[in-house]
């Protein structure tokens, strides 16, 4: 499984975007485990002090990244949509990227973090091998400061496009349709897809 996943938060009161990569496999249809990687992409104003060497007019904002493993079970589901529940958690660095007394941008040096992410999905099948969501958690830095404690964590909001590589395959292999809806309609569903998701 290959997913873009965009994150959207609230840090330091400025909405911001963290874009992501995550890689995994899906185990018996209810359970995905993998990795993933995040970076800010938005230059965020900060609270946390640049060093001595700062202008005045530091113009200081936040820099982080972090890589995490992440696991997520299928709560609900039917042809057409799921329920997830998700955690991930993960380690990264925090700095702070600032002007100096010449005038020029400097990234102080790296600080550790580490965090924690529980959040709830729903999502909806466009084709077999391929689906759009969205989601809600909240975001909680570990073994930090309190100032950095207060400056990363937060509510998390996110949209995520997924590609589902071993349906696509098989797909590709029968040379069926890649963009066929068969089996996804809730009306109208087989016997085995009844027994599958609805249980009757």
């Amino acid at each position: 499984m290959v997913q873009y996943d965009s994150r959207y938060s609230i840090i330091n009161s400025h909405f911001c975007t963290i874009n992501g990569l995550k890689l995994g496999l899906e185990w018996k249809g209810r359970v995905r485990t993998g990795a993933a990687i995040y970076l800010l992409s938005s230059r965020i104003p900060t609270r946390l002090e640049p060093p001595d060497n700062a202008a005045e007019e530091a113009d200081a904002t936040l820099r982080f990244y972090n890589v995490a493993l992440y696991g997520e079970y299928v709560i609900l589901e039917n042809a057409r949509w799921e329920l997830t529940g998700n955690v991930q958690s993960g380690m990264g660095t925090v700095r702070v990227e600032y002007t100096d007394e010449a005038l020029n941008r400097i990234r102080s040096p790296r600080d550790f973090i580490a965090l924690v992410e529980p959040s709830v999905a729903a999502q909806m099948r466009l084709f077999s091998w391929a689906s759009l969501g969205a989601g809600a958690g909240w975001r909680q830095t570990l073994f930090v400061p309190p100032i950095v404690r207060r400056e990363l964590s937060g509510p998390i909001f996110y949209l995520r496009a997924k590609v589902l590589i071993g349906p696509l395959i098989r797909l590709v292999r029968k040379q069926e349709p890649l963009f066929s809806q068969d089996g996804l309609r809730i009306h109208g569903l087989s016997k085995r897809d009844r027994l599958k998701f609805y249980g009757h």
